[in-house]
């Protein structure tokens, strides 16, 4: 055997070696609670033979603690580059098996590597978070390591797509990486999130609470808002990942994929005609509707457990990827509150970033009321939903269907707010309140003049229709030009598909400026 077939032997069976991680025996406990390795993770991920991993050999530097007699090869993290449906994507997947898949300063400079790479040349960055947090014996090298990591969370923004995949423990300050990301999703059960652990949480506050309970996938995908997907398994978790990506472009200077579709654009949908109930405080399910209007009836939700009384989520119309905001009025009557306009708000700004249009279906009694509400800055984080329709350039197509009343109506991507194309139903309502609010306000004292409650109760329903007349329909709007055309709700779909036709091309600047201040 010559010197350089020993070479090459040597370097294959550091190549296996390097690919067992921790070898096998913590191999056996990661599938034992449930895990997949991280190579396991990304070979189901990736589309078969086309990973190409970076810095396989590289080992940490610390010589602290002992630790300068224990190297791994890749020092915890997988990296590199694959494709997702033949298109181009960069990954990292942190290897628990390796030191608890604690962050080194070499391992975040992988990472970085990889981040720094994916803007070069415009694709996504996914990364699997597996992870103890720092690396206690490298102390400041690897706070500064997450601080890299971080820095370029925040430069890639708007710029790549940039997914978290939380699939293991995710604590302390490496939690901030996966909430500077665009997407995040949590694995029920097997993953979790948070800054203070539950026996810190107990010695400084003397609250008892686990692990899940503190920062669980459910938590954070129904009360907080962190997780934007829970999954119930590894491998479902990687398949809502591939879906997310079929609806998004590469980059901000690309326009997300086309999709070929068989459902025909002039498909009518009687069923629209008789959604709207005859009793306007009556409910019905919003997510009908969308299914009737989108490609085949196949809508990617965001967000599905929070904030449920407002939908957004991903679809195709006309082949088209578009983002879509829905109010739900089978919750909460869809009123606005705080978090479905935080909720509302990034999705919006998401969308506008990678050129994704945007379809606004309105049904909206107003913003809801209380202290809590006014406690917790509705005012502000309902501006944020305003200030993130105002800025988007994107197409915008509204399709007002029954309520959409006061500072609600504007909000939500009116005409004022550089809508591009709106229409309404026959059943909307936009006006600045409903009737029963106005007759009260403009003719309660005359009312309450009356001294027979009959002719009280009368009155009040004559001021009413009076009022429903005038202003509870879209024929005002539709006058002053506020919105395009009053439709028939079965021909919907088909007065989508066109608008976004016509609006393909668009063009729209901003003024120069830094950066905006949007109410934080």
């Amino acid at each position: 055997m010559s010197i350089q077939d020993d070479k090459i032997k040597a370097l294959v069976e550091r190549r296996q070696s390097a690919s067992k991680g921790g070898g096998d025996k913590r191999i056996e406990a990661q599938h034992a609670k449930g895990k997949l390795t991280a190579r396991e993770r990304l070979e189901l991920l990736l589309d078969p033979g086309s990973f190409e991993e970076f810095d396989m050999f590289v080992r940490h530097r610390c010589t602290n603690f002992g630790m300068e007699a224990v190297h791994t090869d890749g020092d915890g993290v997988v990296t590199g580059q694959g494709t997702i449906g033949g298109r181009l994507v960069f990954v990292f997947a942190q290897d628990f098996t390796v030191n608890g898949g604690s962050l080194s300063k070499t391992m975040s400079e992988k990472i970085c590597k990889i981040m720094d790479t994916a803007v070069k040349v415009g694709a996504p960055v996914i990364g699997l978070n597996d992870s103890g947090g720092a690396r206690i014996q490298e102390g400041i090298d690897a706070l500064a390591g997450y601080g890299e990591i971080f820095e370029r969370n925040i430069l890639c923004s708007g710029v790549i797509p940039q997914i978290s995949m939380i699939m293991g423990p995710c604590a302390g300050g490496a939690v901030y990486s996966p909430a500077l990301t665009d997407f995040t999703l949590m694995v029920d059960k097997t993953s979790y999130m948070f800054l203070t652990g539950p026996a810190v949480v107990k010695s400084v506050t003397g609250e008892e609470v686990t692990q899940e309970e503190l920062g669980g996938a459910n938590v954070h995908s129904t009360k907080s808002g962190v997780a934007h997907f829970s999954a119930e398994s590894e491998e479902d978790a990687i398949a809502k990942i591939k879906k997310l990506l079929s609806f998004l472009p590469q980059n901000n200077l690309e326009e997300a994929p086309l999709r070929p579709t068989t459902d025909p654009i002039n498909r009518a949908e009687d069923y629209l005609n008789s959604v709207i109930p005859d009793n306007p405080n009556k409910a019905y399910d919003m997510y009908g509707v969308i299914n009737s209007i989108v490609d085949d009836g196949d809508f990617l939700e965001v967000h599905r457990n929070f904030a449920r009384n407002i939908i957004v989520g991903f679809a195709h119309v006309g082949g088209r990827s578009v983002g879509v905001v829905a109010n739900q009025p089978g919750v909460l009557a869809g009123v606005l509150d705080i978090n479905a306009s935080r909720k509302a708000a990034r999705f919006v700004r998401f969308c506008d970033a990678f050129n994704i249009p945007l379809l606004t279906l309105v049904d909206v009694p107003g913003f809801l009321c209380g202290t809590q509400q006014e406690y917790g800055a509705i005012i502000s984080n309902g501006a944020k939903l305003l200030y993130a329709y105002g800025e988007a350039t994107v197409p915008k197509v509204t399709v007002t269907l029954r309520k959409s009343y006061g500072g609600a109506h504007i909000v939500m991507s009116c005409k004022q707010l550089r809508g591009d194309i709106n229409y309404a139903w026959p059943s909307a309502n936009i006006a600045v309140m409903g009737a029963e609010g106005a007759v009260g306000i403009l003719y309660g004292k005359e009312i309450k003049a009356e001294p027979d409650p009959a002719k009280q109760a009368a009155i009040a329903e004559e001021k009413k229709s009076e009022y429903n007349e005038l202003f509870c329909n879209p024929y005002q709007a539709a006058e002053k030009g506020y919105i395009e055309d009053v439709i028939e709700p079965r021909n919907t779909r088909f007065r989508v598909i066109r608008a976004f036709e016509v609006l393909a091309g668009k063009r729209q600047d901003i003024p120069a400026k830094k950066h905006d201040n949007m109410p934080l």
